[in-house]
């Protein structure tokens, strides 16, 4: 069983919050490297938006359900 540093990942708690999302599923696929994130499930994004740092956002009916983080073992949090 994989150790887990619980001080980093109560790091994570405050930038969750923030997204003022109820349920939050993450799902990773560590071959390509990308982090699913929805908000809702099931979701059928009807748009989507690649943005500048290789990071989709999807939506359904003009709401977000989710992201997809391209690279995302790159993706360092700058303070």
């Amino acid at each position: 069983m994989a150790t887990v540093d619980l001080n980093h990942v109560l790091t994570f708690v405050p930038q969750v919050l923030q997204l003022n999302q109820k349920n939050i599923w993450l799902s990773y696929d560590e071959d390509a490297d990308v982090l699913y994130v929805n908000f809702k499930k099931p979701s059928h994004a009807d748009d989507s938006e690649l943005l500048d740092n290789d990071v989709v956002v999807r939506y359904e009916n003009e709401e977000m359900v989710g992201m997809t983080i391209m690279n995302a073992s790159k993706k360092i949090a700058t303070k």
